[in-house]
């Protein structure tokens, strides 16, 4: 009886563990109290408007571990069409301007249902910790997780991040 337990368990952790993917990275310790931003993710998904969901959710998060972040603009007309690296670099002259400390930015690598019966959620995030002043990165962890069929890409995307940004360690 022992053995059949210990074996159910081992087969729902791989089970559990197959569904989500996450790199690891140690984050340096940062300080809570820094004016801390969150400038566009960039959306590598086939999703429209996923970079600006991500944001969202992202922004959420980043408040439920006690910072206070401000949020980028929202680009429209021809800087919404500007590549990628010209986006973040206007980005981070806005970050000198606010005169924040840090900046979260990041991708978003996949965000959609997948296709077949169950049309199970699937959402792949990385995010990075800039120093504003200059642009380094002091931190970047990615994370992938496919869902349950009755489970929203929003949910799936929350669980993600929230699993992102709770390795960045505070002070």
């Amino acid at each position: 009886m022992q053995v059949i337990r210990n074996l159910s368990l081992a087969l729902t952790v791989l089970f559990v563990a197959g569904c989500s993917s996450f790199t690891s990275e140690t984050s340096p310790n940062l300080p809570r109290n820094a004016q801390w931003g969150i400038v566009p993710m960039v959306n590598y998904s086939q999703t429209p408007q996923a970079g600006e969901r991500s944001e969202q959710i992202l922004l959420s998060v980043l408040s439920s571990h006690g910072l206070q972040p401000r949020v980028y603009p929202a680009t429209q007309g021809e800087q919404a069409l500007m590549d990628d690296n010209e986006r973040l670099a206007g980005a981070l002259d806005w970050a000198r301007e606010q005169k924040l400390d840090y900046v979260v930015a990041g991708s978003v690598e996949e965000w959609q249902y997948k296709n077949g019966l169950d049309g199970e959620p699937a959402v792949g995030i990385s995010l990075r910790v800039l120093e504003a002043s200059s642009g380094r990165v002091l931190w970047s962890k990615s994370g992938a997780r496919a869902g349950w069929s009755r489970e929203s890409l929003a949910g799936n995307a929350q669980t993600v991040i929230d699993k992102l940004v709770g390795a960045l360690r505070f002070e």
